[in-house]
């Protein structure tokens, strides 16, 4: 009988016609978003036609969504020395591992500041704020790593400082805040300890927030070049993605001002080839991961934006 009446709801609902207002509304909603989505998608489109077109072509007919003279010139020489490929390879590396890490850090951080039975919660939360609105420096930072860590030409200076931050905390603090404390009272009754409660009944309670934070520190580690700019030197034969992504722009920039430069032709050296395909390749494999985490990251965000 049940199904009886949703079937008839169903077909009474196919059968209700919009009026002459909502068809413009509803128009003029899809022609806006259909409007924005192109000015989104062809800078894209523009960038990898650019990558794949002649230097000669760019610089006489400026760029053009379809290249009117193909050729690999610029991917050629972005990846003919081989490094990028391990730098590839460590950049993967330490964004899996940093954010798995970070992750489990910054949900454990954001669900202890919120369990009621937690006295000092309140005053690691002040300490945690406070560090977002002052900042001692570059100079005593860099002092700090060097000199007392000994973390100079070292990944984990690289790694370290990307762990957390504290707007990602007071984020999963709020996220922590939509899960009743009578959860964790239960477990308790249940004679589960801490970290089982944390695991097992809060943990998949969190999936939009791991998802939105995890995103966040995965694009955090993917587009990381301060960091190793500061304290990886030349000593250092592998380097993240995006510094030496940042090295090839800059050597193929020296190359055009250089003497040697002179003895070449401007349109034989792919500077603005080289540097949309630099683009394409730092950002063509992290932009496969939203896909996946899209339906999480949509709802949680808005979470983490309505909880006070």
């Amino acid at each position: 009988m049940a199904k009886k009446q949703d079937k008839d709801l169903m077909e009474s609902g196919a059968k209700v016609r919009l009026g002459t207002s909502d068809k413009i509304i509803r128009g003029f909603g899809y022609v806006f978003i259909t409007f924005y989505a192109l000015c989104c998608i062809i800078p894209f489109i523009i960038i990898i036609s650019t990558s794949f077109t002649s230097e000669s072509v760019i610089r006489a007919q400026g760029v053009q969504i379809i290249p009117k003279e193909f050729t690999l010139t610029a991917y050629q020489m972005v990846t003919k020395s081989g490094g990028i490929w391990k730098s590839y390879i460590l950049t993967i590396l330490m964004t899996v591992i940093g954010t798995a890490v970070g992750l489990s850090i910054i949900a454990m951080t954001g669900y202890a500041l919120q369990r009621k039975d937690f006295s000092f919660r309140n005053q690691i939360s002040f300490f945690i704020y406070f560090t977002s609105l002052f900042q001692a420096g570059l100079a005593p930072y860099y002092l700090l790593m060097t000199q007392y860590y000994h973390l100079k030409d070292n990944y984990l200076a690289v790694l370290l400082p990307l762990l957390m931050s504290p707007w990602l905390i007071i984020l999963m603090k709020n996220f922590v805040k939509a899960i009743p404390h009578e959860i964790t009272e239960s477990g308790k009754i249940d004679g589960a300890g801490d970290m089982k409660i944390f695991t097992a009944l809060i943990l998949p309670m969190l999936k939009p927030a791991l998802a939105t934070i995890g995103l966040f520190l995965a694009l955090g580690y993917w587009n990381e070049w301060y960091q190793s700019s500061l304290f990886l030197s030349s000593r250092v034969e592998v380097k993240p993605l995006q510094f030496t992504l940042y090295e090839i722009v800059n050597k193929t920039e020296a190359l055009k001002n250089s003497v040697a430069g002179q003895f070449i032709s401007l349109a034989d050296i792919p500077q603005e080839s080289v540097k949309m395909a630099n683009a394409v390749l730092a950002t063509g494999p992290i932009v496969l991961l939203y896909p996946f985490v899209q339906k999480y990251f949509v709802s949680g965000i808005t979470v983490g934006a309505v909880k006070g």
